[in-house]
C-alpha cells in the first residue's frame, strides 16, 4: 500500500524536522521514517474499520428502534438491508483486519457522537436512498453501495481530521493518499473469498522498502554536493532566501536523479513539484521546476545521468 509516492512525501516532512532540531542523527530520522510509514499502513486498516463500527452502531440503533415499537406496540417495518451488507459483513471477518483490531486501543467505538452523525449522513445521500429501494441487491450492489458512501462522504468528511490528530502526528498528511488505496480496495474484494480477502500489503515489494531508507540516507549524507548544485542555478533567486522546505524539495529530488537511475528523471521532477504545491509557497512549484530540470540537464551533459 505505501507508495513511492507516500514515501517522498514522508522524507521531505522528516527532513524539514530534522534540520529544524538540533541532536537529530540519521539513525533516529530512519527509525522515524520506518515508525511514520507504518502508521500510515495502519491508517489504512483504521479507515476500513470505520465501515464495520458505522455498521454496528446502525445495528445498535435500529434495534433499540425496534424495541422501542415493541412496548409501544407501534407496527413498522424497519428494512435490515444497511446492516445485512454483506461486503461490511466480511470486512468484519477479515483476518487481517482483526489482527490489527487486536493491537489497537484506537478504535472508532470511542467515538460514538462521530458514528452517529456519519450515519445520518449516510442516510442523506440520494445513493443509499436508491441502494435501499432496489427490489433486490447482490454482493456487487453492497460493495459498490460501500465504495460510493466512502468517496463521497468520509473521503471529504473534516470531522475525522480532529479524530486523527489526536491519534497520531502522521494520520492528517497520509489521509488524501491512504483514502486511495480503501478505495481500491473495496473494489478489489470477492465474496468467496470471505475472511481470507487479503488487503494491500504494507509495501509492495521490499525494492520499495530500501527506496524509502536509501532515499533518505543519500538525501542527508550528500547534502553539501546537492545544495551546491541548486545554488548554482538559482540564478534570479537569492539562495540564502529560499524557504527551507523549497530547499529540501530540490535536495531529495536531486538524491533520487542521482540515485535511481531506473526512475524517470521527468517522474521525480513531476513528483517533487506536486510536493511543493502542497508544502511551499504558491510561487514555489514554477521556480522548483525549472532549477531541478536545469541540473538535470547539466548532469546529463556531463554524463552523471544517462536518462
Amino acid at each position: 500500500m505505501i507508495n513511492r509516492t507516500l514515501i517522498r512525501l514522508k522524507i521531505v516532512q522528516l527532513m524539514y524536522s530534522y534540520y529544524q532540531q538540533s541532536g537529530k542523527n540519521i539513525n533516529s530520522v530512519e527509525l522515524e521514517l520506518e515508525k511514520s510509514l507504518s502508521k500510515a499502513y495502519d491508517l489504512y486498516n483504521y479507515m476500513l474499520w470505520l465501515i464495520t463500527d458505522v455498521t454496528r452502531y446502525a445495528d445498535e440503533e435500529i434495534e433499540q428502534k425496534e424495541q422501542i415499537n415493541k412496548f409501544a406496540h407501534k407496527v413498522e417495518t424497519i428494512s435490515h438491508r444497511f446492516i445485512d451488507n454483506q461486503f461490511a459483513a466480511q470486512l468484519a471477518v477479515n483476518k487481517q483486519l482483526l489482527e490489527f483490531k487486536e493491537n489497537q486501543n484506537q478504535l472508532w467505538v470511542n467515538y460514538p457522537d462521530y458514528l452517529r452523525k456519519l450515519y445520518a449522513d449516510i442516510k442523506q445521500l440520494d445513493e443509499y436512498e436508491e441502494y435501499m429501494n432496489k427490489v433486490s441487491v447482490d454482493y456487487n450492489d453492497d460493495r459498490e453501495f460501500w465504495r460510493k458512501v466512502y468517496k463521497n462522504i468520509i473521503m471529504k468528511d473534516e470531522r475525522i481530521d480532529e479524530i486523527l490528530e489526536e491519534q497520531s502526528l502522521y494520520w492528517n498528511d497520509d489521509k488524501e493518499i491512504v483514502d486511495t488505496f480503501v478505495l481500491k480496495t473495496i473494489k478489489k474484494f470477492e465474496p468467496q473469498l470471505q475472511e481470507n480477502q487479503e488487503l494491500l500489503p504494507e509495501f509492495k515489494d521490499e525494492e520499495d522498502r530500501e527506496f524509502a531508507i536509501m532515499l533518505l540516507r543519500t538525501s542527508i549524507l550528500h547534502e553539501d554536493e546537492y545544495k551546491s548544485m541548486i545554488m548554482q542555478n538559482t540564478r534570479n533567486w537569492d539562495f540564502e532566501r529560499l524557504p527551507l522546505m523549497d530547499v529540501i524539495i530540490m535536495q531529495v529530488a536531486l538524491s533520487e536523479i542521482l540515485n535511481f537511475p531506473n526512475i524517470p528523471v521527468s517522474v521525480t521532477i513531476n513528483e517533487f513539484v506536486e510536493i511543493s504545491k502542497y508544502y511551499s509557497t504558491q510561487k514555489s512549484a514554477g521556480y522548483i521546476n525549472g532549477i531541478l530540470d536545469n541540473v538535470a540537464r547539466q548532469l546529463k551533459a556531463s554524463g552523471k545521468i544517462m536518462k
